[in-house]
């Protein structure tokens, strides 16, 4: 899937998803939100309702030259991250993503939901919401509670209080540390 994209499904942590869009576009980064339903409004797990860019039945699914800097984004919250996980044709499209050179990025609960539905895990390094590692774990990915990791084309978050420092691990993958530090210090971080 080209582009940089970030999931959506009701439920979602607000934080997760909106930090980590707010971060990357202030890294002049555009990033697409995509409904994984056929409504342009999704719900939050705090009852926020969102407007996103496209709906599940209008979205396009480019794969020529898919490569990292294409970044399909999993934010938590619950029972969003339930609601991604079960939607088996994004699921589908999530493993193509990754076996052409694709990077995934999840936050919070999506790593063990989401992610771990990736083949080819063994040795990754991961981080995500506490519980939630037991999946990638079995797979042979190796945990670290740190705030975020990043391990060639999988890029993990913590949780919701992680999302500013999850956008900027995105965003120096894919603009590198210069850029980062720039959207860092006018977060005044």
């Amino acid at each position: 899937m080209k582009g940089v994209t970030i999931f959506l499904a009701d439920g979602f942590e607000d934080m997760e998803a909106l930090g980590t869009r707010d971060v990357l576009l202030r890294g002049g980064i555009p990033v697409r939100t995509v409904s994984v339903s056929d409504e342009y409004i999704v719900e939050s797990s705090h009852g926020l309702p969102v407007s996103v860019d496209t709906s599940w039945a209008d979205l396009e699914v480019m794969e020529p030259g898919t490569g990292p800097q294409d970044v399909m984004i999993f934010p938590g919250g619950m029972p969003g991250t339930k609601n991604l996980a079960a939607h088996k044709e994004l699921m589908e499209i999530m493993q193509d993503h990754w076996a052409r050179g694709g990077t995934v990025a999840a936050i919070c609960a999506a790593p063990g939901l989401v992610v771990s539905q990736l083949p080819g895990l063994k040795g990754k390094r991961f981080t995500c919401f506490d519980g939630f590692e037991d999946a990638l774990i079995a797979q042979g990915a190796v945990f670290t509670p740190e705030s975020t990791v990043t391990d060639g084309q999988l890029i993990t978050g913590r949780g919701a209080g992680h999302a500013v420092n999850f956008g900027l691990a995105i965003l120096t993958a894919l603009k590198g540390p210069e850029s980062a530090d720039k959207v860092r210090a006018g977060l005044m971080l």
